[in-house]
């Protein structure tokens, strides 16, 4: 009988700032999390991923490496980050050299099930629940559907 290589799930190696709260169970690992900061349950953030001051990232979340968050954001529940593009037709397997980063301003808001690829988002911006960034995003405002596009310009 073979027996597999098991990993726990846990938070180990994790730069935390003051008044983090977290929800066990949870995978965090080789990251920084800002003053704060709110990670509920099932929410796995991976190694250096940097969450700004009071952020909140709500459960089943997910954020892979080359992933920055900024200050007073909001990750809703389920939203998943994506650091390969399939650039070459399929995964990258391991080749982290063709995975790209993410870039989020502060004061961004991502609602549930959101799928974020590998852009920069500005300051003061709501991603609709269900979006799928595909593109930057350079102008303040709300964008939803998939692809995301711009429903309202903030004023």
């Amino acid at each position: 009988m073979n027996i597999p290589h098991v990993h726990q799930a846990g938070v180990r190696d994790v730069d935390f700032g003051a008044r983090v709260k977290i929800v066990e169970p949870c995978n965090l690992y080789g990251c920084r999390i800002g003053d704060d900061c709110f990670v509920g349950p099932f929410v796995e953030i991976q190694k250096d991923v940097s969450l700004g001051a009071r952020t909140r990232v709500q459960s089943h979340a997910f954020i892979c490496e080359l992933v920055t968050i900024g200050e007073d954001c909001f990750i809703g529940h389920g939203v998943m980050f994506i650091n390969d593009t399939f650039s070459t037709g399929g995964p990258a397997r391991g080749r982290k050299e063709l995975w790209r980063e993410t870039v989020i301003g502060n004061r961004v808001s991502v609602g549930s099930n959101a799928t974020i690829l590998p852009v920069r988002i500005v300051d003061d911006v709501v991603i609709g629940a269900g979006a799928v960034v595909t593109k930057d995003i350079t102008t303040a405002g709300t964008y939803a559907g998939n692809p995301a596009r711009l429903l309202r310009a903030r004023k």
